[in-house]
C-alpha cells in the first residue's frame, strides 16, 4: 500500500521524467525521417552534379543538424534520471536493460556522432564518394540507435531472455538475441521508424507549401514538395500495416493495455465491438455511454472476426490471483483517448498530402489562403500523434514499470518530493529555453531558404583550407 507521501513522490518522479522524454522525442522522429531524406538528396547530388541538389542538400541538411543538436541535449538528462529518480528500477533491470543501452551509447551515439562530423566538416574536402557514403553511415547509426533504444523501452512491456536471480529476486540476462530480436521489440521499432517518415516528410511538405505559397524557389521547393507527398503516402500506408500487426502483439503481450485503450470491461467475443467515443466510469469500472462499431475490434486486436478480446474486469480478477490484491487497471480515459489521438493525428498529416497532390497535379500550384495555410500548420500534426502514441504505451503499461514484474511505485528513489518540487521547475524552464533556440534557429533556417554556396550550412565551418573534389 503507498503511502500519500510514497504517492506524491511516485507522482513527481513520473512528472518529471514524462516531460523530459516527451519533450526529447520532439527530436527524435524529425532526425529518423530526415536524415535517409538528405542521404537521398546527397546521392542524387553524387550521381548527378545538379546543383539543386547540392542546394537542397545544404538546405534541409542544415535543419537536420539542428534539429540533431538539440536532441543530443535534451537526450542526456533522461539518462541521469535513471539513476537519480528510479534508483531502484536501475538496480533491478540493470543486468538486462544494460546491453541495449551500452550498445546504444557505445555503438550506435558514436557511430552518427562520427560521421555527421565527417559530412559536415568533409564536403570539398573529402572524396565526393567518401562524403557521399558518410551521411548514409550516419543514417544507420541513428536508426542504430532507435532501434536499441526500442529494445531496452520493448523488454519492459515484453521481458524475455532472463531468469530471475534466486537472491535477489532480479532479472540476470540469459539469451541476448532474443532481447534484441524479440518480435515485439522488431514490430515497434519499424512502428516508430515509419513515424519519423510520416513526420519528415510532412515537415518538407509544410517547408516546401512556405516557400511555393510566396512562389519562391519554386524549382527546388516543387521537386521537395512532391518528394515529400511520395514518402509520406509510402510511410503512411506502411504504418496502416506494421500498426495492426503490432496491436496484434499488444493484445496477446498486454491485454490489460489493449482493454484500456478501448475501454471494454468485459470481455466480447466473437465480433467484439470497436468504440469510437466513451465516456468511461474508472470507479464503477463501466462506459456511461459510448458510440461503437460492431465486430472491429475483433478484427484490429485478432485480425478475426470471431477473436476474442479479454475486458479490464476480467483481467483485473487474474491479476488480483496472481500478484495479489491492488488496482492493476492503468487510467482509462488517458489510454482510451490518447489512443484514438494517436491514429488521428498520425494520418491526417497524410490524408491532407493526398489532397494536395490531387490539387497540384500536372504541375500546377493552386491559388486560396485556406489551402497553403492548411499545408503549412498541419506540420504540427505528426508530432502531436507521435506524442500521444508514447503516453498511450506508457500509461497503458501501468501499474507496471516492468510489465508483470515491477510495479511503478517500487521503482522510484528514496528521495524528498522537495527536491523535485525545486528540480521539475529548473526542468520547464531550461527546457522552455531549448523549445525557444530550437524554434528561433529553424524559423531563420526555414524562412531564409536553400543555402547559397558561398555561405556555409548550420553545423559547417567557414574555412579557407584547401577543397579537394575527386
Amino acid at each position: 500500500m503507498v503511502g500519500m507521501g510514497d504517492s506524491l513522490l511516485v507522482d513527481l518522479s513520473r512528472l518529471q521524467f514524462a516531460t523530459t522524454t516527451l519533450y526529447h522525442y520532439l527530436f527524435v522522429p524529425l532526425t529518423l525521417g530526415l536524415a535517409p531524406f538528405v542521404a537521398m538528396l546527397e546521392t542524387l547530388y553524387w550521381r548527378s552534379g545538379n546543383p539543386i541538389y547540392r542546394s537542397m542538400t545544404r538546405f534541409f541538411g542544415s535543419l537536420l543538424v539542428i534539429n540533431f543538436a538539440m536532441g543530443i541535449v535534451t537526450g542526456i538528462v533522461q539518462e541521469f534520471q535513471f539513476g537519480m529518480n528510479w534508483s531502484v528500477f536501475s538496480r533491478f533491470v540493470g543486468d538486462v536493460f544494460g546491453a541495449p543501452l551500452a550498445m546504444e551509447g557505445l555503438l550506435a551515439f558514436f557511430l552518427e556522432s562520427t560521421f555527421l562530423g565527417l559530412w559536415l566538416f568533409g564536403r570539398d574536402r573529402l572524396p565526393r564518394t567518401i562524403h557521399m557514403l558518410t551521411i548514409w553511415v550516419f543514417v544507420a547509426g541513428t536508426w542504430a540507435s532507435a532501434y536499441f533504444i526500442i529494445v531496452a523501452n520493448s523488454w519492459m512491456q515484453h521481458p524475455v531472455g532472463y531468469e530471475l536471480d534466486p537472491l535477489t529476486g532480479n532479472p540476470v540476462l540469459t539469451d541476448i538475441w532474443a532481447v534484441l530480436f524479440q518480435p515485439f521489440a522488431l514490430w515497434a521499432y519499424a512502428h516508430t521508424i515509419l513515424g519519423g517518415l510520416v513526420a519528415a516528410s510532412v515537415f518538407v511538405f509544410a517547408v516546401a507549401a512556405y516557400h511555393l505559397k510566396r512562389r519562391q524557389h519554386v524549382e527546388q521547393m516543387r521537386w521537395a514538395w512532391k518528394s515529400a507527398i511520395a514518402m509520406g503516402l509510402i510511410a503512411a500506408m506502411g504504418q496502416l500495416i506494421v500498426g495492426d500487426i503490432l496491436g496484434v502483439f499488444v493484445t496477446q503481450d498486454q491485454p490489460m493495455k489493449i482493454a484500456a485503450g478501448e475501454a471494454l470491461w468485459e470481455t466480447e467475443g466473437p465480433c467484439a465491438s470497436l468504440g469510437i467515443i466513451a465516456i468511461p466510469d474508472q470507479e464503477a469500472r463501466e462506459n456511461i455511454w459510448e458510440i461503437s462499431i460492431p465486430c472491429m475490434l475483433s478484427i484490429v486486436a485478432t485480425n478475426s472476426l470471431d477473436g476474442t478480446v479479454t475486458g479490464a474486469n476480467e483481467l483485473q480478477a487474474q491479476y488480483e490471483d496472481q500478484f495479489g490484491p491492488g488496482d492493476y487497471t492503468p487510467n482509462v480515459w488517458i489510454a482510451f483517448y490518447s489512443f484514438r489521438l494517436m491514429m488521428g493525428f498520425g494520418l491526417v498529416g497524410a490524408a491532407w498530402m493526398l489532397i494536395a497532390w490531387w490539387r497540384t497535379r500536372r504541375g500546377r500550384l493552386p491559388e486560396g489562403r485556406i489551402f497553403w495555410a492548411i499545408s503549412i500548420w498541419i506540420v504540427f500534426t505528426p508530432w502531436l500523434g507521435n506524442m500521444f502514441g508514447w503516453i498511450f504505451t506508457e500509461n497503458g503499461r501501468q501499474p507496471w514499470v516492468v510489465y508483470n514484474m515491477l510495479k511503478t511505485e517500487d521503482a522510484v528513489s528514496s528521495i524528498s518530493p522537495s527536491f523535485l518540487y525545486l528540480s521539475l521547475p529548473v526542468f520547464f524552464l531550461l527546457y522552455g529555453a531549448f523549445a525557444i533556440v530550437e524554434f528561433i534557429l529553424m524559423r531563420r533556417y526555414v524562412i531564409a531558404g536553400p543555402i547559397p554556396d558561398d555561405q556555409p550550412m548550420a553545423g559547417e565551418p567557414a574555412s579557407d583550407l584547401p577543397k579537394q573534389v575527386v
